[in-house]
């Protein structure tokens, strides 16, 4: 905004760069151009401050599509001045000669022009396609539309104003059928959330299951190599015991064969003794007796010898024949 200084019957007014001076006498302008500092007399002198900076507009259009359902707009137009003079013609950007503020709301009146042809290219656009096909194309459709619009529109070139920008930022219906429109997709994406979850069940239930199977095969096995080692040593304890029996058999049937050969040896020379003696005489054998009789005794203290047994002897003596060594 241009800054006004008032001395007495004179005043002094500095503007921006931003900003351009239209200085008007007697109908006539005096002045034009943009950074201007001079002085002026209040009484006489018309002033208009035309920005020339940038300027950016909010855009919000609610229509409906071909199939009659709400859809709303929001984004944003950029535009600026082109001819700043054309401007102060048909738009009121008089500023106060003593305080340098405007007259009028030149600005907002201009904006309401650029959103009247934005509402206009907006509606015509939303009606030409169901809401399926228009949220499917998505702004960049409606924003090159929108472009050509606010560039062709004779209503802003007349008066020296010009679109810079297009800024779609949201393309959307109502909340209700947004909800019924994202139903299906959020449907097909729990379907699928439950079948990776139905999958990750699966597999952990034939993971639990190849464990479950290897942990009985495993215990199959081990039963196995048990049954074998107890056969094995079953076989084993009964080769040792027919072992230890053939040893026993052996053994017992070598010390038979010991006996029997002991006892038969001693049973021949028993029988060749007993032989010896059969064909001696009963005196001799008699004698034979006492003698070794005799000798096993080392003490005789008295011997009883009576009628009988001495008569037998002497008769014995007597029937036997006398043998003289020669």
């Amino acid at each position: 905004m241009a800054t006004i200084r008032n001395l007495l019957f004179l005043a002094q007014l500095r503007s921006e760069a931003s900003s351009h001076i239209i200085r008007y006498r007697n109908g006539k302008v005096r002045q034009s151009g943009r950074g201007l500092v001079f002085w002026f007399r209040p009484e006489t002198a018309s002033i208009a401050e035309v920005p020339m900076d940038d300027r950016e507009m909010t855009l919000f259009v609610k229509g409906r599509s071909q199939d009659f359902q709400t859809v709303s707009v929001q984004g944003s137009v950029g535009w600026h001045v082109v001819d700043p003079v054309l401007l102060a013609e048909r738009v009121d950007f008089t500023i106060s000669p003593y305080s340098g503020k405007p007259q009028g709301e030149p600005v907002p009146s201009i904006e309401a022009r650029i959103t009247g042809i934005a509402n206009q290219a907006v509606l015509q656009y939303l009606g030409t396609a169901p809401v399926r096909a228009l949220l499917d194309a998505g702004p960049g459709p409606l924003r090159a539309q929108l472009e050509a619009a606010l560039a062709a529109d004779p209503a802003l070139a007349e008066i020296g104003v010009a679109a810079v920008s297009v800024r779609l930022t949201n393309l959307a219906p109502s909340s209700e059928l947004e909800r019924a429109l994202q139903t299906p997709t959020f449907e097909a994406l729990q379907q699928k959330a439950d079948e990776a979850t139905f999958e990750r069940r699966a597999l952990a239930v034939e993971k639990e299951r190849a464990i479950a199977e290897n942990e009985l095969a495993t215990r199959i096995e081990l039963a196995r190599r048990e049954k074998l080692l107890i056969a094995e040593e079953t076989d084993n304890a009964r080769n040792r015991a027919t072992g230890a029996a053939e040893a026993q058999q052996v053994e017992a049937k070598a010390e038979a064969d010991r006996i029997r050969l002991v006892e038969g040896a001693k049973a021949e020379a028993e029988q060749a003794h007993i032989a010896v003696y059969r064909d001696l005489p009963p005196a001799v054998l008699f004698g034979l007796a006492a003698q070794q009789l005799a000798g096993k005794l080392d003490t005789i203290e008295h011997v009883n010898i009576t009628p009988d047994l001495l008569a037998a002897v002497m008769g014995e003596f007597r029937k036997s024949p006398v043998v003289v060594a020669g």
